[in-house]
This record gives C-alpha cells, structure tokens and sequence, in this order.
C-alpha cells in the first residue's frame, strides 16, 4: 500500500484517517476469505485487486485521464454504462459498503438514513477513498428520496448528473426513460468532448453484453448441485465487477467460469452434499459488505444466487444491438434497463416473480430477505414477498440490519435457527 501513498497525498486524501481504513480491511479480507478452504485457483485475481483496492484500479483511472478520458462515477445499476463507454468514457462504481465512512455522512444527514447513502456522502466529504476523490463527475438517479436528497449535497462538492427513473412500467414510461438516455447521451458527449454514433454505441453494448454473458456463466455454475464456488466469492466477483475495466472483467470471469465448469465435471464442491441452498433478496451489498454471506456461509449454509443490484440484476438481459440508429439503439437500452426489478417501482409484481424464479432455477431450499435500516422501499416489499413465498411452498426469513457489527449475534442465531428448520424439512 506505501506505494500509493503519493497518489492519495494528490488526490487530496486524509492520510491519517485513510490509513485506519487500510488497517482493517486485510484483517477483514482475511477472516471473510482466506479462512475459506477449496477456494477456485481463478479467484487470485480478485485477492488481488481487494487486497489493493484504494491502489490498483485508482492508479489505472488516473493514467487514463492523464490520456483525456473522462471518469464518471455512478451508484445504480439503472445507468447505462454502455453510453458513457461510446464516449471513450470510464464507469467506476461509488457506493459505499462500509461503517468506517457512516459518521461522515452523518454530519450532513439524518441518522435515520439509510447507511448506503451515509457510507457513500462521509466516503466523499471526508476524503477516505480514492475512487470518490478520481471521478470527474457523479452520476446519480432518482431510484429513492434518501439518494435524490444526498445528491443535492454531493452537487455541493463535485459535478452532478442525476437521471430521472420512471417509477412506472407503462410503455409511456419505456418511452421517458428513452428520451432521458437521450439526454443523457448528449451531456456525456458534452464532457468527454467525444461524439456518440452508432458505430461507436453499437461497439460499447457488444463489450457491456460480453461482461453481462461472463458475469452469468459464473452465476449459471452456481445452480449445479456440486456447487463449486461460494457465495462469498461469487459477490466479491460481483462487487469488483462495478469498478474494473469492462473487457477485463469479462475475461477474469470467463477464466473462472472455465474453472468452475470443469470442477462441476470433476464433482468438486466448496461445501459437504446436503448443504442447505439460500437465495439472497433485498439491498444491494457495497464493497466491503460481505457480512450478511459470511454469517449464513458459517451457519451450515450456501448462498446460491443474490437476487439484488450486486447480483443478478447486474447482468440479466442483455441490450438488442440491431438497431440503425440512435434513436432505435436508446429504446433498446430503455427497454433493457427498465427490466431490473427494484423496489423504486410500483406496482412491482416483477420482483416477486424474479425471486420465485431464480429461487427454482438455483434449486434454493429457502430465501433470505435483507434490508438495511431505514431502506423504506425494500422494507415494505418485505410482506408480500414473505406471502408470495409462502404461497408457492417456499421458506423465508425476513432480516433487517446495518453496517455495523453489533447485530451480527442475533442475525447469528436468527439465521443458525432457519437452516436448522430446512435441515428438518
């Protein structure tokens, strides 16, 4: 890490305070990680990149913008990555998965905010983390109030975009969504100073859809009986997915996907036969979130698939490239996007379905519905999944927690209790 220690002194950084943060995150990685034993050989490559997150990426970003190239920074999966691409534009994921950078967003935000957008505005305004400081331009959206509001104070402090998400699936709605990529567009060529053409858009969905097959093939491993990845590595695969170069993202996966298919041949599995199969719904789980998977992967448990943005939101359906023009290529992303089932719709029957699906096709023995505090949207959703489940013979366990550590007894025994119960049926 002391060889980004300069990088970090020019991107503005509180060292002090930033040094906290690497003294805990090996320990963490270590405990969550390398305890795992049976792990995919493919998986060094995201040993790597978490053991250096504040560095390696960071350091690529800033020799590409010492080129021109622009860095956009974004917190949903709503945004399409494949405009900002066309552009000769860099995606960098910026939520923020952690407790460290909450009371930082404290100072500007109510308590009772969800810790997501607390994590991301205290990681901005206090200087903690790299990828914050390298974006020359947020991205937001209007998925929920607690985001619309802290975009306001994030505009404060570095240039702000904030696309406006329908809340409805009506073909009007389709039809918004379109005209907003549209605008979209126009504001990417703006600050890249680069012009989007079809030729140009059509080559950054071919390289989105290539990370989306990738990403999917690790996930379609993962349905085997003979499981031969955990849970625990498929999300940090997920979560560095956000961050890393499109094409090398699509390539590392594809290497592990490779792996794990020949591992299902050769019957090798991460956990003993009859390990009990959890598919995982609710909010999104920011890097270095992986509390939730740890508890249940030490519960007797695996977790199979994650029904969320950090999961398979991230990468089902892919955008039509046979459009001819640009017109015809933004009702095709529109179309796409507006797919992902988040709790931001109503009415949202999408989601249930989604959840009900997936738990079939993963062959989950019972479903695990988290969300964080003061996530309203996904907390109310909470009852009619349960019912929904519960109609279809499907067990399931509604949770609620934070970014702290405090609850991770009770979520234990909570937890523990459930797979006792699938042990029993």
């Amino acid at each position: 890490m002391a060889d980004y220690v300069k990088m970090w002194e020019d991107l503005g950084m509180d060292l002090e305070t930033h040094d906290l943060l690497c003294q805990v995150l090996p320990t963490a990685v270590g405990d969550v990680f390398m305890t795992q034993e049976n792990r995919p050989k493919a998986m060094d490559f995201w040993d790597l990149v978490i053991s250096e997150v504040h560095g390696i990426r960071p350091a690529e970003l800033i020799e590409e913008q010492k080129k021109g190239r622009k860095v956009f920074g974004t917190f949903c999966v709503f945004v399409p990555d494949e405009v900002i691409v066309a552009a000769n534009g860099i995606v960098t994921g910026l939520c923020g998965g952690s407790q460290f950078w909450v009371p930082g967003g404290e100072a500007v935000l109510p308590k009772n905010t969800c810790p997501l957008i607390k994590a991301s505005v205290g990681a901005r305004l206090g200087r903690t983390c790299p990828f914050f400081r390298i974006a020359d331009v947020y991205v937001g959206e209007t998925t929920c109030d607690g985001k619309k509001k802290a975009y306001e104070i994030l505009g404060q402090d570095v240039p702000m975009l904030i696309m406006d998400v329908p809340q409805m699936k009506r073909p009007k709605d389709i039809l918004k969504w379109k005209d907003e990529i549209a605008e979209f567009a126009e504001k990417v060529e703006e600050i890249t100073g680069n012009r989007i053409t079809v030729e140009n858009l059509k080559e950054a969905i071919r390289i989105i859809n290539e990370k989306r097959k990738a990403l999917k093939r690790v996930y379609e491993a993962r349905k085997s009986e003979c499981l031969p990845i955990s849970g625990r590595d498929s999300l940090l695969m997920t979560q560095i997915s956000f961050f890393d170069d499109p094409e090398r993202c699509a390539q590392m996966c594809n290497r592990l996907a490779d792996e794990l298919e020949e591992r299902i041949r050769d019957g090798v599995s991460v956990v003993p036969a009859g390990t009990k199969r959890i598919l995982l719904t609710g909010t999104p789980l920011a890097v270095p979130n992986w509390k939730l998977h740890n508890i249940i992967e030490t519960s007797g448990a695996a977790v199979v698939c994650e029904e969320m943005c950090t999961g398979t939101r991230y990468f089902e359906n892919l955008v039509d490239d046979s459009g001819e023009t640009l017109e015809e290529l933004f009702m095709a992303l529109s179309e796409r996007y507006m797919k992902n089932n988040c709790a931001c719709f109503t009415p949202n029957p999408g989601r249930i379905e989604d959840i009900i699906r997936l738990a079939r096709e993963y062959k989950a023995d019972g479903v695990i519905d988290c969300s964080l505090k003061f996530c309203g949207l996904y907390d109310i959703e909470k009852k009619s999944v349960a019912e929904a489940l519960k109609a279809e013979g499907i067990p399931v366990l509604s949770l609620e927690t934070d970014y702290e550590d405090s609850d991770a007894g009770q979520l234990r025994t909570r937890i523990e209790a459930f797979v006792e119960m699938l042990n029993e049926r």
